[in-house]
């Protein structure tokens, strides 16, 4: 209707001015003769502290109707990783607050944790407590992708950080079912990309990815 737009990245060049792309949002109505903008960046996402308490989508787009992110800064959501001489040699735990966990599954700063378990077993709880403490013993911040989560389940999660009061603490990004699957493909890094800005300030930063197993069908 020349009031929606459709932001697509570019996956390959195929040559003679034809390129293949993934479709960021609904490709209903898309008809050949449509204007395309070449925007010569990849995808910007809002990054910093304007992000935290927000609910975005896979483009950096507040979805949760308060208004705009008023960020200082965006960043490309494909980034280069840091290099060898950036990488850091130390070994450190990270003191979460959960006894059960520092002392059976102690988390290494820089790893990477599975959490699994059926549904209403706890996960979620253990979420909010692990981003209320980081906030509150190691001033840090946590960044949670959604990829592919149902509406109900983003809309609840949302709801009990609100209630925990560790909202302001969180920024939330959000690739739910009902969106294509290169929106769901593209949401972890627009997370991950919330979460490099922190690191890069120095802070204690959790990344959680909610569903690990959806991002990867």
């Amino acid at each position: 209707n020349g009031n929606e737009k459709l932001v697509l990245e570019v996956q390959q060049q195929l040559g003679g001015g034809i390129v293949r792309t993934i479709a960021m949002g609904s490709s209903d109505g898309l008809r050949r003769g449509l204007d395309v903008k070449d925007l010569e960046h990849p995808i910007e996402v809002p990054v910093g502290k304007a992000t935290l308490g927000r609910i975005m989508n896979v483009l950096g787009e507040p979805v949760d109707m308060k208004g705009e992110i008023g960020e200082e800064e965006r960043w490309a959501i494909h980034r280069a990783a840091p290099s060898y001489e950036e990488l850091s040699n130390s070994q450190e735990l990270l003191e979460t607050g959960i006894k059960v966990i520092d002392l059976m599954c102690p988390f290494a700063k820089g790893g990477k944790v599975g959490l699994f378990g059926g549904a209403g077993v706890g996960k979620t709880v253990n979420m909010m407590e692990l981003i209320r403490n980081i906030a509150i013993e190691h001033s840090g911040y946590s960044v949670f992708a959604g990829v592919g989560e149902r509406t109900r389940e983003g809309n609840d999660f949302y709801h009990e950080m609100t209630d925990s009061n560790v909202i302001d603490k969180v920024s939330l990004v959000y690739g739910q079912m009902n969106e294509p699957p290169g929106n769901r493909l593209r949401v972890a890094l627009t997370g991950l990309t919330m979460a490099e800005k922190f690191r890069d300030e120095g802070r204690d930063v959790l990344l959680f990815v909610d569903n690990i197993y959806r991002y990867t069908l």
